[in-house]
């Protein structure tokens, strides 16, 4: 396991690249050409996402860890079974809500030692909020940062942070949900949580904005019962639990991991600290 030491470096080197690839993002984000294509798999992709990818994996290749992107090179499970530690990156998650303009996407940059977050940035750009967190220092909120900001060490850095969970951030139990992925499963659940709570708040959001809500104190419970890949989760997985929260399979069980040979999630249910079983 790294050190305390190893740990905050690794940490400070996410932080930066979370925010090198902000500035690449948005400065695609306002201009009038986003490149979109098509990849094989359905899903959009834009300059920004390329862009993003290629300063995150330039940094993060300097630690000397491996580093697997969603737009990066892809692995044989034979190699992957191997890594120790591991970058798992989305570089723009959230590029249907990138193309609609509307501000919901974040990058994500998760470190993984034998297949458990252990590091987690995710970084809005349009909002310049950082969430960060390590099983070593515990979750946080920072409000106003890009590339711009001083260059402050992470003893700094988390100084000037709101330790998360926070409290008294809503009074209502409250549902978050996907924008753009909302399945019938997902809400047959929600009706069901309709009708144990009450009353009864329910908020939409893109990206891994759903997690770092719950991880916050901001909502109750984000269940999802839809694709979603490990990098898609990874780093809000590793912020939710540093906050207390608990990150299991749709039975409320069984523990997310990643490095699978499949990369998919199974569905998922992230809640907050505290929260009694629900009834699946």
């Amino acid at each position: 396991m790294i050190s305390k030491p190893e740990s905050g470096k690794l940490l400070s080197i996410a932080i930066e690249a979370a925010l090198c690839a902000g500035r690449e993002i948005l400065e695609v984000y306002y201009s009038n050409d986003f490149a979109t294509k098509i990849k094989h798999d359905n899903t959009p992709l834009t300059l920004a996402d390329q862009r993003a990818h290629v300063v995150i994996n330039d940094m993060l290749n300097a630690t000397g860890l491996p580093v697997l992107s969603e737009e990066g090179q892809k692995f044989d499970y034979e190699e992957r079974r191997k890594w120790e530690y591991f970058w798992l990156v989305d570089p723009l998650d959230g590029t249907k809500e990138f193309i609609r303009r509307n501000g919901e996407f974040t990058v994500n940059i998760a470190l993984i030692h034998k297949q458990n977050p252990v590091i987690g940035v995710i970084y809005v750009p349009v909002l310049e909020d950082m969430y960060f967190a390590s099983k070593v220092n515990g979750a946080y909120k920072l409000d106003c940062i890009n590339y711009q900001s001083d260059k402050r060490s992470l003893p700094e850095l988390i100084s000037i942070s709101r330790r998360l969970p926070a409290s008294g951030l809503k009074q209502a139990y409250t549902i978050v949900a996907s924008r753009s992925h909302l399945t019938n499963e997902t809400e047959d659940f929600i009706n069901l949580l309709k009708k144990e709570h009450s009353p009864v708040s329910l908020i939409s959001k893109g990206s891994s904005l759903k997690i770092c809500l719950v991880a916050e104190g901001m909502a109750d419970i984000y269940s999802r019962f839809a694709p979603t890949m490990e990098w898609d989760t990874a780093a809000g997985h590793a912020i939710a639990e540093s906050a207390g929260c608990t990150v299991t399979g749709e039975d409320g069980i069984t523990p997310l991991i990643y490095n699978k040979q499949d990369l998919f999630n199974p569905w998922f249910i992230i809640k907050a600290p505290g929260k009694p079983d629900e009834k699946f």
